[in-house]
């Protein structure tokens, strides 16, 4: 069985190159463009990996990190144009694995 991944973005051509990418490389992928489906989706797919906007129209993506990380250990990627050491820092103590800008 492939390795699920959720994508939350709500830059919808950048969720597609990610999702077009993933698929080549054999990946199951799920995405999600606001923070309330990508928690339905988290507990529905239960993914082995995260890839994660900061910045959403509905719940942060701080938040729904947070929300992850009182359940679960899945690694999380925080992909977003918030580039400050501030933002990094922020990021990966509420519970991101790793910082990407």
């Amino acid at each position: 069985m492939n390795e699920k991944i959720l994508v939350i973005d709500d830059e919808v051509n950048l969720l597609n190159v990610i999702k077009d990418y993933l698929l080549r490389e054999s990946y199951e992928v799920f995405t999600a463009t606001r923070g309330k489906k990508a928690l339905e989706l988290f507990h529905e797919i239960e993914p082995d990996f995260i890839i994660l906007d900061l910045m959403l129209p509905d719940i942060s993506g701080e938040e729904i990190c947070k929300r992850i990380r009182k359940e679960s250990d899945v690694p999380i990627l925080m992909l977003t144009a918030k580039s400050s050491e501030d933002d990094k820092v922020t990021g990966l103590y509420i519970g991101a694995d790793d910082y990407l800008t």
